[in-house]
């Protein structure tokens, strides 16, 4: 029997094959809401910290969280080599740079000053 609907023309195949491609270029995208940021900082003044993905704190996140919760640290036939971390240094955002604290220069600091009484 001859299929007569319209889900079979080579038309609906590659529309159906567009739609598939833009969903998948949408989900996967970089740096959509669901992947990482365009310029990945540390929070600074005025800011809370948001999502950081793991891999943007270390180069070797993996080996790192394995060496903090103890895998295969009791392995006696072959033993864990030393562990070296190789953390990222990220750079901070500030919505404002606070006041610089201004210090008496010499700092005396008076001992035995009397108690003001009200």
């Amino acid at each position: 029997m001859a299929s007569t609907r319209n889900i079979n023309t080579p038309g609906n195949y590659k529309l159906e094959q567009i739609q598939y491609h833009n969903n998948e270029q949408y989900n996967l995208y970089t740096y959509s809401q669901y992947g990482e940021a365009w310029n990945t900082k540390l929070a600074g003044v005025g800011l809370l910290q948001g999502h950081l993905p793991r891999n943007q704190l270390s180069h070797n996140s993996v080996q790192t969280e394995s060496f903090l919760f103890g895998i295969n640290s009791t392995n006696l036939v072959n033993p864990e080599p030393t562990f070296h971390s190789e953390p990222n240094y990220l750079q901070y955002a500030n919505i404002y740079e606070p006041n610089k604290t201004i210090m008496p220069n010499p700092l005396v600091i008076e001992r035995n000053r009397p108690f003001p009484c009200p």
